[in-house]
């Protein structure tokens, strides 16, 4: 993808105190030109750096710190999804606009495993993916398509741009977050017919609510099993035949989402800030950590998933970096992928993505080492709060 043209940006000035919320109009005010030429909607600070007012929900990392920015330029939002509705309108698939989520990192050293500790392989990469992650709404206990935007170049030669929309496991059913075995089926998805696809959605349910959070007199609320939601990718660009051209396979895990999966709730929405009020019969309930904090320790009642006193709102998250392999040596670096990364041709089609990817093999005898960041930014605002 080439770098965007940006419609309209914003510097950002000290946050205005009492902010109030933004009115639709100067949401919309953020937009950037896609590949396409049409305008998408695309990332702005959790507060409007003109007047003050609160969006009421972020979209991760400032993206215009990021060393491939001057590359890439701001991400359209929902530029695969738009794809898709050409490439197959039956399986036509949009996503809310506050679930993109950006994270970024420069000069990443890349690492192995040798004989139980990490090496450095003198290899230095910057990465910035955007990924559409919903952590409020059911959506995701049954679809499994999710928008991705992968970029990345390292100083071994390795650099691809890829944006496609990714299918992390299968449609219909999630994996319990807190046993990681567990398959919870959530019912029908849609599109029904979405395709297969590697990796897995990792997502708490009642079940780790009950056993994790609430807890009997004596212990404490095991925040990390109850509720830390992490899904997994596994990402292919292909040729109609088969052939590998790149694989990439990043993981996006969030700490405090503001729903968990619960059959018995209209929606099977669980709110986990309601869960904070619960008590079970022999007297387990939340003890310790965000529920205390949110409720200060109980005193203050009803406070609702969207309230932006809640600390369940999707905010902590963190990304996991892993394998970038590719296979493309010798061949061309423009490709042009069906919105699901197949059917890679060095012409376009109707509803094909253009991705980038350097002609080279960057293949290793070795896996690389899991690395993770993200997990101690906040990026909230003021009134930040769920759906975010």
């Amino acid at each position: 993808m080439p770098a965007s043209e940006i419609i309209l940006d914003s510097k950002a000035p000290p946050v205005h105190a009492n902010a109030v919320l933004c009115s639709a109009t100067t949401h919309d005010r953020y937009v950037v030109r896609g590949p396409d030429g049409a305008a998408y909607p695309t990332w702005h600070p959790p507060v409007d750096a003109s007047n003050g007012c609160t969006f009421g929900h972020e979209h991760g990392r400032d993206p215009r710190g990021s060393d491939l920015f001057a590359t890439i330029g701001h991400v359209p939002f929902g530029y695969a999804n738009a794809r898709l509705d050409l490439y197959d309108p039956s399986l036509s698939r949009h996503e809310d606009h506050v679930g993109h989520k950006i994270e970024w990192e420069n000069n990443v050293r890349l690492q192995r495993s040798v004989d139980g500790t990490r090496v450095e392989i003198g290899v230095t990469c910057d990465f910035l993916m955007k990924v559409h992650q919903g952590s409020h709404s059911r959506d995701a206990f049954t679809n499994n398509l999710h928008e991705l935007a992968y970029f990345v170049r390292c100083s071994d030669g390795t650099d691809i741009r890829a944006t496609l929309l990714s299918a992390i496991g299968r449609p219909g059913e999630f994996v319990r977050s807190c046993d990681k075995t567990t398959v919870v089926a959530a019912g029908t998805a849609a599109p029904v017919s979405s395709p297969i696809g590697g990796g897995v959605r990792f997502i708490p349910d009642a079940t780790c609510i009950a056993g994790h959070l609430l807890v009997p007199d004596g212990a404490w609320s095991q925040y990390s099993l109850a509720l830390y939601e992490d899904w997994v990718t596994a990402n292919y660009l292909r040729t109609a035949d088969g052939r590998q051209i790149a694989h990439f396979d990043p993981h996006f895990a969030v700490f405090a989402p503001s729903r968990f999966y619960d059959a018995a709730m209209p929606h099977q929405l669980g709110r986990t800030i309601a869960a904070c009020y619960l008590e079970l019969p022999v007297g387990e309930r939340a003890r310790g950590g965000e529920c205390e904090r949110a409720t200060n320790y109980g005193r203050i009642t009803g406070l609702t998933f969207d309230d932006p006193r809640s600390s369940f709102n999707g905010v902590r998250r963190e990304v996991y970096f892993n394998q970038t392999t590719l296979t493309n040596r010798d061949e061309p670096t423009t490709w042009y992928t069906d919105p699901f990364g197949g059917n890679a041709s060095p012409t376009s089609f109707p509803g094909s993505i253009r991705q980038y990817v350097a002609s080279i093999d960057n293949t290793r005898p070795y896996a690389l080492e899991s690395q993770a960041f993200g997990a101690t930014r906040w990026y909230g605002g003021a009134g930040t709060r769920a759906p975010n």
